[in-house]
């Protein structure tokens, strides 16, 4: 699974180290999230889905450090 850069920096501030922690944190931020940050809005809802379409053992070899 392809993620952009920014979809990478997204995951890097909100993973606590699992694919099912992600998927929480992001959808408690989406929550938060007030209708002039349609940008924000946009970029959590394509990593939600990326995520939605992967394994938990495909998100542990997912190396969100590797150059950027």
């Amino acid at each position: 699974m392809d993620f952009t850069q920014d979809e990478r920096f997204l995951m890097m501030l909100y993973s606590p180290g699992t694919r099912p922690g992600l998927v929480t944190a992001l959808r408690e931020m989406r929550c938060c999230l007030t209708p002039d940050e349609g940008e924000l809005l946009e970029l959590t809802d394509r990593v939600l889905e990326k995520l939605g379409g992967m394994s938990d053992e495909a998100f542990d070899r997912l190396d969100l450090y590797r150059e950027l």
